[in-house]
């Protein structure tokens, strides 16, 4: 007899990623409420850790050629079984009118990497589900044509802010064999997608939310010992900030003790430990690297603010709502961050937390005020975690989830 909730293939960028924990509570969610699934990642991992998050999920996981040219005999395989069936040509028209449009090596290697996924994909998937809507969604949409499956895509931030209107366009019309149905974590998302959509109930907002079953009671307030601890999570990259943040960290007055914690990696990181050696604060800071979510969690409990100066960058590249703040939250941290995106609908400023400018001087303003007032901080942290625990836990976002993947299996059915 056929489960009741469909069978899914749900294509990621890679798996497992440290710097995803959304996706991964997200699956395991999914997993535990009974949903039969399996992962396709375009990507082998590069991370060396791994969350034990990553660990409760059962689905097995299948890797696509990552380069086409290491696994050729796969490709044609695929190739070959898809050339004698109409929708293979469907999908590749498709794929030629984009390549037009967009002339890359990405390009032609997703629909290479399609052409493998719909031949190896088992018989009884009901609905492919990507997570990003640039590179995973176009691959998704490909082999979703040629297998004559309904695919539906979770959207972000990076592949909102930097893919072509055209593309995102095409991808939310029926006419273009669009995605069934397209969740985004934050409102100002989920209204940019809205417009281009040829439904707007296509695009629907799912707050990841956080399952504070992952994460232990907040501690104690730490008592006040002369200095203050300024803690930042998140990758190395234009996009959160952290060049302004060191040179922020620079301009606090002598007088104030501070250290400064950050856990992440990326590709900036020897450029802003030139910065901190050069402005003379090297000494004061600690560089952890990528770290697990245990020690992401030890890390929250030890500080006194949480430091995420967000903006955006050249590209137009861009934070969502990061999970991290909820994380943060969750651990009664005092939250510092700026208004970018979609961070104020978590944070309210002077309410929450502190959205700043992300100029050095006005986070150098903000870090020394929260420094030097521990009450402030406490109020804050009493505020974002009661925000938190009201209206920004994962439940309510899984069971929106649910609804809408057992609908585009129910309509595609109809259809």
């Amino acid at each position: 007899m056929k489960p009741e909730r469909p069978k899914l293939a749900v294509v990621v960028k890679g798996w497992p990623r440290l710097s995803e924990t959304f996706i991964a509570q997200e699956l395991v969610a999914l997993e535990e409420m009974g949903y039969d699934m399996e992962l396709w990642s375009l990507r082998f991992p590069t991370d060396k850790k791994r969350h034990p998050l990553h660990d409760r999920l059962n689905a097995p996981v299948h890797y696509l050629p990552e380069y086409l040219h290491q696994e050729p005999m796969r490709v044609l395989r695929g190739v070959l079984a898809g050339v004698l069936k109409p929708r293979f040509w469907r999908a590749a028209k498709l794929w030629l009118k984009d390549l037009r449009r967009d002339g890359t090596r990405n390009r032609v290697r997703r629909f290479g990497q399609a052409c493998v996924l719909a031949h190896e994909l088992p018989k009884d998937i009901d609905l492919l589900y990507a997570h990003f809507m640039h590179t995973p969604a176009s691959v998704t949409r490909y082999a979703a044509i040629i297998r004559g499956l309904p695919w539906s895509v979770s959207a972000h931030a990076k592949d909102i802010w930097t893919s072509p209107d055209w593309e995102k366009r095409e991808k939310l019309q029926a006419s273009t064999h669009g995605a069934a149905f397209l969740a985004t974590c934050t409102g100002v998302g989920a209204r940019h997608l809205a417009g281009l959509a040829d439904q707007e109930s296509r695009v629907e907002l799912v707050y990841h939310g956080l399952d504070l079953s992952r994460f232990p009671e907040p501690p104690k307030p730490r008592a006040p010992d002369g200095g203050v601890r300024f803690l930042s999570v998140g990758r190395l990259v234009e996009k959160k900030g952290f060049d302004r943040l060191i040179t922020a960290l620079s301009l606090l007055p002598k007088d104030l003790e501070w250290r400064w914690e950050h856990i992440g990696g990326g590709d900036l990181g020897a450029s802003l430990k030139a910065d901190a050696e050069r402005l003379g604060i090297v000494d004061r800071i600690v560089w952890r690297g990528a770290c697990d979510q245990p020690e992401v969690i030890e890390a929250l409990r030890v500080s006194d603010v949480f430091v995420l100066p967000s903006r955006i960058a050249g590209d137009g590249d861009r934070d969502g709502l990061p999970n991290v703040l909820m994380e943060a939250a969750s651990q009664k941290l005092c939250i510092l961050s700026t208004p970018v995106s979609a961070i104020p609908e978590f944070i309210t400023d002077g309410e929450h937390g502190v959205l700043s400018s992300d100029a050095p001087d006005a986070l150098a303003d903000a870090m020394e005020r929260l420094a030097r007032d521990p009450a402030l901080r406490m109020k804050y942290a009493e505020a974002a975690y009661l925000r938190l625990i009201t209206s920004f836990l994962m439940q309510p976002g899984i069971a929106q989830l649910d609804k809408r993947l057992q609908a585009a299996v129910t309509v595609d059915q109809k259809g």
